[in-house]
Parts: C-alpha cells; sequence; structure tokens
C-alpha cells in the first residue's frame, strides 16, 4: 500500500470502529523529530558497570520517565514521544524498545520482589526474580537500527518514513472490532496474544519478537499496573505489524463492517461508551 491508501485506509476503518483516536506508528531512526516527548539524558548505565558495582541507583533512578507517560503525552499534544539509550528513562523500557542489552539484574528484583533486606519491596509483578529473569530473556529484544525508537500519530509520518508498528488505543468495543478483523484477514484463531510485559513490551517487544519468528500477530497490551496511569480508564493497546495492518485494511470490503452483521450493534454501544466518556469521534 501506498503512504495515501494508508491514511485513507486508516480513516474508513477508524469510521467503522468509531473511534475517535487514530492510531500511533512506531519506528527507528537516527533523527528526532521537534518537540518530541522523551526523558532527559541520564547517568550512562550497562550490565557490565552494574556487575562491578559502578551504578548508583538512587542517581539513575533520578531521571526515571516512562515510554508509557512520554507516550500519553504525545498522545494529548499529538506529537511524538521518543527513548534513545542515553535518554533512557526507565530501566526496563531502555530494554524493551531495544536500545540496550543485555538487561540490567536490578530489574530481575525491582518488577519482582526486591531485595531482602532493604527498602526496595519490588512491584511484585513477577513472583521472583528467576521468572523475571526468564522473562527478559525470552522477549530478547533485538538491537535497534538507529539511535531514537520513535512513536507518533500516523498522521505526522512524512514521505519516506515508514512505521514497523501500528498501535491502538482503545476500550473492548472498539477492541472487538480490532481483535476480528484481525482474525478474520489472517484465518488464524491464535493471532492474537497478550502476554505478560510491560505497556511498552506489548507495543515494541512482543510484536519484534514475533516478528522476527515470522508470526503474524496482533498483541494487546496495557494490563501493566504501573502503565495504568498513563492510560484513559478501561483502555487497552492493539499492536499489529505494518504487513499485517496492511492486510487488514486491504481486507474491510468483504469484513463485517460491510455487511449485516452485528456489528451494527456493537458499533451503536462504542457510540454510547463515546459519550459517557464525554468523547466523540
Amino acid at each position: 500500500m501506498t503512504k495515501q491508501s494508508i491514511f485513507e485506509g486508516t480513516a474508513t476503518f477508524l469510521e467503522y470502529l468509531g473511534l475517535g483516536e487514530e492510531p500511533f506508528g512506531v519506528y527507528y531512526s537516527d533523527t528526532l523529530p521537534e518537540n518530541a516527548y522523551g526523558p532527559r539524558k541520564g547517568t550512562p548505565i550497562s550490565r557490565e558497570q552494574e556487575d562491578k558495582g559502578e551504578l548508583d541507583m538512587q542517581e539513575v533512578m533520578k531521571s526515571f520517565s516512562c515510554v508509557m507517560g512520554n507516550v500519553w503525552l504525545a498522545r494529548k499534544k499529538k506529537g511524538a514521544a521518543f527513548i534513545s539509550s542515553e535518554e533512557y528513562g526507565c530501566l526496563g523500557g531502555v530494554y524493551y524498545c531495544s536500545m540496550m542489552k543485555p538487561h540490567l539484574r536490578f530489574i530481575e528484583h525491582y518488577v519482582s520482589t526486591g531485595y531482602e533486606g532493604t527498602p526496595l519491596q519490588g512491584e511484585r509483578y513477577m513472583p521472583n526474580p528467576d521468572a523475571m529473569r526468564k522473562f527478559m530473556l525470552e522477549v530478547n529484544p533485538r538491537e535497534a537500527p538507529a539511535k531514537y525508537c520513535i512513536f507518533k500519530p500516523l498522521s505526522l509520518f512524512a514521505d519516506g518514513e515508514e512505521p514497523e508498528f501500528i498501535i491502538f488505543f482503545a476500550r473492548p468495543e472498539v477492541l472487538s472490532g480490532l481483535f476480528t478483523q484481525a482474525v478474520f484477514t489472517t484465518g488464524d484463531m491464535d493471532c492474537v496474544v497478550s502476554p505478560f510485559g510491560a505497556g511498552c513490551t506489548n507495543m515494541i517487544s512482543w510484536p519484534l519478537y514475533y516478528k522476527g519468528k515470522g508470526l503474524e500477530k496482533a498483541v494487546i497490551g496495557g494490563f501493566d499496573p504501573s502503565a495504568r496511569k498513563f492510560m484513559k480508564t478501561d483502555e487497552l493497546t492493539f499492536t499489529v505489524s505494518l504487513e499485517l495492518y496492511e492486510k487488514m485494511l486491504a481486507a474491510l470490503p468483504e469484513s463485517m463492517f460491510t455487511h449485516e452483521t452485528d456489528w451494527k450493534g456493537v458499533r451503536k454501544k462504542v457510540e454510547r461508551s463515546a459519550k459517557a466518556w464525554s468523547e466523540s469521534n
């Protein structure tokens, strides 16, 4: 598909879905968009420094900035968000977005049960550091192909720029449309997945994981309790590769959206939901 046909197809898809917010695209580039939201430059970090005991984690955490928080700002301001190896903000996000390998061992404790005998109690999202380590090694994001990982609305992509993944932010009624269209497009009853991960993990790391294995998967995310503050109430994320998204758009004419199906009833509920949340298409 051409850039213009993707934009036109997206506008049609959003109308069918009843979704007022356009999806974001994520891509890697050595050029940062103007006025992009992201972390400030932090203290240099690496596993080697950590192993040598050279990292002052209190100092490192002073520059904390969540990927989802910056994407949230970009959504509200209709701009771009970014992360880099130097402007990392989050010790998990810098790994999940392919900006640093290997990950810091600190994350294995931070996301699980903390360090015994210290004030760090951990987030308690994983039962122990070993379980968290297994997850980190499994998702294993590739090395970034450029300096920045950038998230921005599709309409802000210029000629020559191409998103690698498309991210929707939606509540369950709209998600049912996205889910069903992915299944209709692929014919695969298991094409939509939702593995454990941080908010950014399910927007970039897991999509990269499945793409690397040659699998067409849509990834639902947003269940991370730490990311919920940066999302609308009842909202989740839905991410697909550009290739799958183009197929989903091409399949619209034969889909449930253009025929006499139960989607019409769901579409009315989408409108009621938007009204309840004082949102409009």
